[in-house]
């Protein structure tokens, strides 16, 4: 086979190629690495840039003021303060869920009985536990429910309290603190309807209410007690006091016998120890120092006439220098027209008393606990139990019958380590119940010398104003109306005695219209109004028979387990329902 040879040109053209080939590959190199150091180049660049940047941020933040660093530390520091303050609350042994709800609620240091009967509540001992409103008993018997209630198991728990207000306050209370648990809290008392309590009790875990209306729903059947663990009795001493010992002893009984109670009193009475001896196991008494610091409480009084007590009300309200005011009247009437009259002489203020409608009493102690109303005027429905901060002055417009009653309305002021005064007028026919109360309680009352002060003529209040039961027109619910020469009312079922004017005549001083009983009527709905009825009726004849004198110490009229009418049912016909 011929040996092909390759010529000159061939040679000459094949290096060309070659040498071509490598330039070609070599300007490709070279773009890569150009590319590669201008990528580099940009990246380095922009971090140079943003160095830059970044130093001129940092020095412009060293050069402006420290604010949010600050606010930071502050903020830190409150946190590590609360974190600190909630583990004095779990060393008594609440759950993880209750801690949260109290660290939101800004809780910071346990009380004194919380401290003392948290654990024994918690180990499921039964407690007497002696202690005043705004102890912050509340959250000792809502540790024990939150502790050991189950939704969807019925009601579990029963708490019962003397007055509505009381119990819409402590089911708001309850429901904060099981704000991380899962639980049905139901509040049930008269003065409103009861159709909306019967779907409410049907899904209820806890339920807080009135004895009178708790027992109405037992004779309807319409609440079930069989699965209750926890029995709580708030404000024992008074409910006692308003007359339901038989009520309550009638509740306690359809409880099953193995269940925790716990019974919470500012007093322990004869009546208390029979509770106690007859439905507790064991119980535990624990003791707490009143929250009322008398050392800063100023108390005084002026000896005054009738005819002028109520412009020594209004000269020392314009000069004192006052927060919250509290005026204690002894009857629904004198209430009305006490802040009636105020308000004519411009003194902002607001009545509060048993026989107002559910939503007026509500409205009221909103607005006075929003300091929209700086004067409550209001019967001894309102003396304990209801938690108002910020009282600085109590007036005693009437003395009360009840010694007793009188420490009950004091304490509303002088409460955690702030001042308060209270001031006592006091009238001819305040002296015996004034001396009751010097010779009962070792008390320092100071007498103040009258100031001359101009005489205010009192409008009698009517009940056609809308006062009570919620009524709006010139009739009221029960009564005529005022008479054609400008009367008052004459002819109703609230007796004669409304017609008198406040501050003075002996007619203002019935027992009956004191409001230790007028808190129990709005506790029902056919058993309250058969209450009224009844009061109202003996009122009027013991207003029209009072030559000698007001009756003392009368308990009010007694409502029986069945329904029937009360004894004291006025000739002529059956209780209104």
């Amino acid at each position: 086979m011929e040996q092909r040879q390759s010529s000159p040109e061939h040679a000459a053209m094949h290096e060309h190629e070659v040498s071509h080939d490598s330039v070609a590959k070599h300007e490709h190199v070279a773009k890569q690495e150009h590319a590669t150091k201008h990528e580099h180049a940009m990246h380095e660049r922009t971090e140079t840039d943003r160095r830059a940047h970044n130093h001129d941020v940092k020095a412009y933040d060293r050069d402006a003021p420290r604010h949010p660093p600050k606010t930071r530390i502050v903020d830190e520091s409150r946190k590590e303060m609360k974190e600190t303050n909630i583990d004095q609350f779990r060393e008594l042994g609440l759950q993880e869920e209750l801690l949260r709800a109290l660290s939101d609620l800004g809780f910071t240091t346990p009380t004194e009985v919380q401290i003392k009967a948290i654990p024994l509540v918690i180990n499921g001992n039964d407690v007497i536990a002696g202690s005043a409103t705004g102890s912050g008993k509340t959250l000792v018997f809502g540790a024990g429910i939150i502790h050991n209630v189950t939704k969807n198991k019925g009601i579990q728990a029963l708490v019962l309290t003397p007055t509505r207000e009381l119990a819409e306050q402590i089911q708001v209370a309850l429901k904060s603190f099981a704000k991380y648990r899962q639980m049905s809290i139901t509040a049930v008392y008269g003065g409103v309807s009861i159709n909306p309590q019967f779907r409410a009790l049907e899904r209820a875990d806890v339920v807080v209410g009135t004895p009178g209306r708790i027992l109405d729903h037992l004779e309807r059947r319409t609440i079930d007690l069989s699965n209750v663990k926890h029995l709580i009795l708030d404000e024992a001493d008074r409910m006692l006091d308003m007359g339901f010992l038989d009520d309550v002893k009638k509740i306690m009984s359809q409880c099953p016998k193995e269940k925790q109670t716990l019974l919470f009193s500012a007093t322990i009475s004869s009546e208390i120890t029979e509770i106690s001896k007859r439905f507790m196991k064991n119980p535990v008494k624990v003791s707490a120092v009143a929250m009322v610091d008398p050392s800063k409480m100023d108390q005084v009084y002026y000896d005054v006439k009738t005819n002028m007590k109520f412009s020594l009300l209004v000269h020392l309200m314009k000069k004192e220098n006052t927060g919250l005011v509290m005026v204690f009247c002894n009857s629904r009437h004198y209430t009305d027209t006490v802040a009636k009259n105020l308000n004519r002489n411009k003194i902002e203020a607001m009545a509060i008393h048993g026989g107002l409608s559910q939503a007026q009493r509500s409205s009221t102690l909103e607005k006075f606990n929003s300091k929209d109303t700086f004067v409550l005027v209001c019967t001894d429905v309102a003396a304990r139990g209801l938690d108002i901060p910020g009282v600085s002055h109590i007036y005693n417009y009437d003395m009360p019958l009840d010694a007793k009653q009188y420490i009950h309305r004091i304490g509303r002021t002088a409460r955690a380590g702030k001042s308060g005064k209270v001031i006592n007028l006091v009238c001819d026919r305040d002296h015996e119940s004034f001396g009751k109360i010097l010779r009962e309680y070792d008390i320092k009352i100071q007498k103040l010398e009258k100031p001359m002060v101009e005489k205010i003529e009192l409008s009698a209040s009517t009940r056609g104003d809308g006062s009570r039961f919620g009524g709006s027109g010139p009739r009221g619910e029960f009564g005529r109306g005022p008479s054609r020469e400008g009367g008052m009312h004459r002819g109703s079922y609230q007796g004669r005695g409304d017609s008198r004017p406040s501050g003075g005549g002996r007619f203002d001083r019935n027992p009956r219209d004191d409001d230790s009983s007028a808190a129990r009527y709005g506790t029902t709905d056919s058993s309250a109004r058969r209450e009224r009825f009844v009061s109202r009726s003996q009122e009027g004849r013991s207003e029209q028979g009072s030559n000698s004198g007001p009756r003392r110490g009368s308990s009010g009229p007694r409502r029986s387990f069945g329904g029937s009418r009360s004894s004291g049912a006025p000739r002529g016909g059956r209780a209104r329902r």
